[in-house]
């Protein structure tokens, strides 16, 4: 027997691969999970900072409450641009939805 004769055909494998727009759609999910860690992280890194001991080391309290601000401004421009990108991604998966129940 020959090796091509010792093989049986095999029966399809599914794709081990996620669509495209599925692909980006969970991606951006995860990332936005994360966002409230990131959040987090930034808000908790004035504790860090060294103390205000001397009017020489540690760093001024209004440069700490800038800084949170800056992170709260950071933080709703960036969960803005995820819902966005989620209402876009929705929208195209709508379209391709009703594309494929009406034949053209």
């Amino acid at each position: 027997m020959s090796e091509s004769e010792d093989r049986k055909p095999q029966r399809a494998r599914p794709s081990l691969f996620l669509e495209r727009q599925s692909y980006r759609r969970r991606r951006l999910m995860d990332a936005a999970r994360l966002l409230p860690i990131l959040g987090a992280a930034l808000i908790a890194l004035p504790l860090l900072w060294p103390s205000q001991t001397s009017p020489e080391d540690g760093v001024p309290l209004s440069s700490a409450i800038l800084y949170i601000f800056a992170c709260w401004v950071f933080l709703i421009v960036v969960s803005l641009i995820f819902g966005f990108a989620a209402k876009r991604m929705a929208t195209g998966d709508d379209s391709e939805a009703e594309s494929d129940r009406w034949p053209h």
